[in-house]
C-alpha cells in the first residue's frame, strides 16, 4: 500500500493583537505629552558638604547645610536631647567649638551603632571631617588635636573556651 500524505491543521499564532498595542502606544504619547506641559519649578539645590565618621561599631553621617534654621540636630532631635550627658555634648561639638562656628550652619547627623559614648565619637570625626570639605585650612587645628584620625580601636572576640575574649571559667584547685 502507498503511504499517502495526510494534510495537517495549522494553528493560529498567539500573541498581541495589533489593536490593543496601537491603542497603549496611544495612551504613552498623551500621558507623555501631559507630563511636558506640567510647569516646572527651579528650585536652587540646597548646597551642604557630607562625611562619614566612625568609632567602634558606631557610624555616623553628617551634612553641613549653609541655608535653614542654625541648629545642630543628631537622628531628627536637638543634640543635647540625644546624648543624655554633658561629657557627651562636649564630645559631640568639640571640633565646632574649636572651629568657633557652632552656630553658623544647620548640622544634620545620622548615626547608628554602638554605644552613647562611641556614637559621641563617630559625630565628632564626621563633623570634622566635612569641615575640612567645607574649608581645607580648618585641617591642620583639627589634625593636631586628634579629631580627624579614626580610633582604630575595636572589641576583641570572644574566644571558644573562654568566657569572653580573655576572662577564662574559674579554676578550682579542690
Amino acid at each position: 500500500m502507498p503511504k499517502t500524505a495526510t494534510k495537517t491543521k495549522k494553528k493560529p499564532k498567539k500573541g498581541p493583537k495589533k489593536k490593543i498595542v496601537k491603542k497603549a502606544k496611544e495612551k504613552k504619547v498623551r500621558v507623555k505629552k501631559a507630563v511636558e506641559k506640567l510647569p516646572v519649578e527651579k528650585e536652587k539645590a540646597e548646597k551642604y558638604w557630607q562625611a562619614v565618621g566612625r568609632r567602634k561599631t558606631a557610624v555616623a553621617r553628617a551634612m553641613f547645610f549653609t541655608r535653614g534654621e542654625k541648629e545642630f540636630l543628631v537622628n531628627d532631635k536637638p543634640y543635647k536631647k540625644y546624648f543624655p550627658a554633658l561629657e557627651l555634648w562636649q564630645i559631640a561639638s568639640v571640633a565646632l567649638n574649636k572651629m568657633k562656628i557652632l552656630d553658623k550652619f544647620k548640622i544634620s547627623v545620622k548615626v547608628k551603632g554602638g554605644g552613647y559614648h562611641s556614637q559621641a565619637e563617630a559625630v565628632r570625626h564626621a563633623i570634622s571631617r566635612a569641615l575640612v570639605k567645607f574649608n581645607p585650612n580648618f585641617r591642620k587645628r583639627l589634625k593636631r588635636a586628634g579629631y580627624l584620625t579614626r580610633d582604630p580601636r575595636m572589641r576583641e572576640r570572644k574566644k571558644f573556651g573562654l568566657k569572653r575574649a580573655r576572662r577564662a571559667p574559674q579554676w578550682k584547685k579542690r
